[in-house]
C-alpha cells in the first residue's frame, strides 16, 4: 500500500504541507510547527524516509545524528501501521550507520507509541518557551547487534550524550 523510500528535494514542500496538517499538532501544541518548514537542504543532510501511497507522501521520518528528529503520518494513514514501519526502517537505517541507540524528544501524547515500538523512557525536556511550553518526555532505541566497532562519546545538541560508532 505504501512504499517507503528515501526523499529527495524536491519531496520538501510536500512534507512540510503533511507535517502542517497534522491533526496532532493543533491547539496547544500548533506553536512548536509555526514558521517550521522542510528544506531541501534538510532532506540533502540527513537520512530522511517517505511513504509514499496512491495520492503522494503519506508519512515520513527523519534521522539526524543519533536522533529520531521528525516523524509524521498523514492523519487519514493513522492505524494503518505506517508509523511503526517508518519508525523500524529508520532504526534499521541507523543500525547499518552502527549506531547503538537513536535519541528521541517525543510530542507527549506520541511517547507511549514509542515505548511500544521498543523505545524507554530515560527522562524529560523542560519547556522552552516561548514556542514549546510543556515538557516533552525524552526516550532510547537501543539497538543490539552493533558490538563491532568501538563506541565512542559524543556531546550533540544541548548536552546529551550520544554513544557513536566510529
Amino acid at each position: 500500500m505504501f512504499k517507503i523510500d528515501r526523499a529527495a528535494a524536491a519531496d520538501a514542500a510536500a512534507l512540510t504541507d503533511l507535517m502542517h496538517a497534522s491533526s496532532a499538532y493543533q491547539g496547544r501544541y500548533a506553536s512548536i510547527l509555526e514558521g517550521y518548514v522542510v528544506t531541501p537542504d534538510y532532506l540533502r543532510q540527513h537520512q530522511v524516509l517517505v511513504a509514499r501511497g496512491p495520492s503522494g507522501p503519506a508519512g515520513f521520518a527523519a534521522l539526524t545524528d543519533a536522533e529520531l528528529d521528525l516523524l509524521f503520518v498523514a492523519d487519514e494513514a493513522q492505524g494503518t501501521g505506517l508509523g511503526a514501519r517508518l519508525v523500524r526502517k529508520i532504526l534499521e537505517v541507523a543500525r547499518e550507520n552502527g549506531l547503538t541507540e537513536v535519541r528521541v524528544v517525543s510530542h507527549p501524547p506520541a511517547a507511549k507509541f514509542y515505548e511500544r515500538m521498543g523505545a524507554r523512557q530515560v527522562g524529560t525536556v523542560p519547556p522552552k518557551p516561548p514556542r514549546i511550553s510543556w515538557s516533552r518526555p525524552e526516550l532510547v532505541f537501543s539497538l543490539p547487534g552493533n558490538d563491532s566497532a568501538p563506541a565512542r562519546e559524543t556531546t550533540a545538541g544541548q548536552g546529551d550524550r550520544r554513544r557513536i560508532r566510529s
